[in-house]
């Protein structure tokens, strides 16, 4: 029995491309302002805090960095941002799982992100790859070109 080919996986990726963009992009800000305004960081002694407010700056710009460039490899197909995304997420989830503590329900929420994410990323990558590379061409094409008969078509009935 063949397997059905659909386009949820491709969405998923897309999903996952798109939040890596969101995310490293929220760290970006969060590690500028880290590294020139520390007033507006708020911490408090039951946080966890491994490293001084200009050290997790450089971290959150760095990281958002590699996000950012990971999610727009993914939403153009590319295997080593696919590779890289899946190195990232699994980072982020054990990241999570050390704030446990001091924010569970955020926690607990970014590690079923990061699954879903990961799911993602490690199913079926070679038809996923295959429709978002094959987009372009279908998208972009005028109904004659792609072969359909615009006296063919119906309208619904009301």
């Amino acid at each position: 029995m063949a397997a059905k080919k659909s386009g949820a996986m491709t969405g998923f990726v897309v999903f996952a491309g798109t939040m890596l963009l969101i995310i490293g992009g929220v760290n970006i800000f969060q590690g500028f302002i880290a590294l020139f305004d520390d007033e507006h960081l708020v911490v408090t002694p039951e946080n966890l805090i491994l490293v001084d407010l200009t050290g997790w700056g450089w971290v959150l710009l760095i990281s958002g960095l590699i996000m950012v460039a990971a999610g727009l490899g993914l939403l153009a197909a590319q295997t080593w941002a696919r590779i890289t995304a899946i190195v990232i997420v699994i980072v982020h989830a054990i990241i999570q799982i050390a704030w446990l503590g001091a924010y569970p329900v955020w926690s607990l929420l970014m590690i079923a992100l990061d699954v879903v994410v990961l799911y993602a990323l490690t199913a079926g990558w070679s038809d996923v790859r295959a429709r978002i590379q094959g987009l372009d061409e279908e998208t972009w094409q005028s109904p004659e070109e792609a072969g359909v008969d615009r006296g063919a078509r119906t309208t619904p009935m009301a």
